[in-house]
């Protein structure tokens, strides 16, 4: 692993420096959030990290083999950071990028194969 480089993993991966995983025990699918919102600190975290989690795999897909170099990833990586800084600063009014993220998730809830498999 890269000094200063954290990953996020899912929660087959053990327990390592530099890995970052859910808690688990603790739900996580981001369904469970929509009518029951986080009541403690791991929940938040496990809904931020699914939060997270989804964005990667829409940007990037949700294969085992990376359609981009790792170059390219941390480019787009960049790119989205810059890109998110700069509509900040244009309208910083966070409701419309709530309702952008709300119609992503919807769509890709919808287009995507669920495993309610939860995570202990």
């Amino acid at each position: 692993m890269h000094q200063g480089k954290y990953y996020l993993v899912d929660a087959g991966y053990m327990l390592r420096s530099g890995l970052i995983a859910p808690y688990r025990g603790v739900r996580y699918h981001l369904k469970e959030y929509s009518s029951h919102p986080p009541q403690n600190s791991r929940d938040l975290f496990n809904l931020r990290h699914a939060s997270l989690r989804n964005a990667i795999e829409r940007a990037f897909g949700s294969t085992t083999e990376p359609n981009y170099s790792a170059d390219t990833q941390s480019s787009i990586t960049l790119a989205f950071c810059i890109l998110h800084n700069y509509l900040m600063g244009v309208d910083p009014d966070e409701s419309l990028i709530e309702e952008v993220d709300k119609e992503i998730s919807n769509e890709f809830e919808e287009s995507e194969e669920v495993d309610d498999t939860p995570i202990t």
